[in-house]
């Protein structure tokens, strides 16, 4: 069986996706090896980008979308997925 190249989660942090909590974001999707996208609503970033994470207006409750390019990054997404779900730390 083939892992999940992405997965779906709600933003549960009052702020949302600010400056602080993009910033934890992208610095983990750097760790990649591959490219990591983050999708709202049709839209998708470069989530190593800062700016890029930003444009996407993700306020408290927004759902996104983590994809991985790479099968190797498994334990990014993982990473990425706890991040989110623990509101970033906040």
């Amino acid at each position: 069986m083939k892992p999940d190249k992405s997965i779906t989660l709600r933003i549960i942090n009052a702020l949302g996706l600010h400056a602080r909590s993009a910033a934890k974001l992208s610095k983990m999707a750097g760790e990649a090896q591959g490219a990591i996208w983050i999708t709202k609503n049709g839209n998708t970033a470069d989530a190593t980008s800062l700016l890029d994470v930003l444009t996407l207006n993700c306020p408290k409750g927004t759902e996104v979308t983590i994809t991985i390019d790479d099968d190797a990054d498994q334990n990014i997404l993982a990473r990425i997925a706890a991040l989110i779900r623990s509101g970033f730390g906040e």
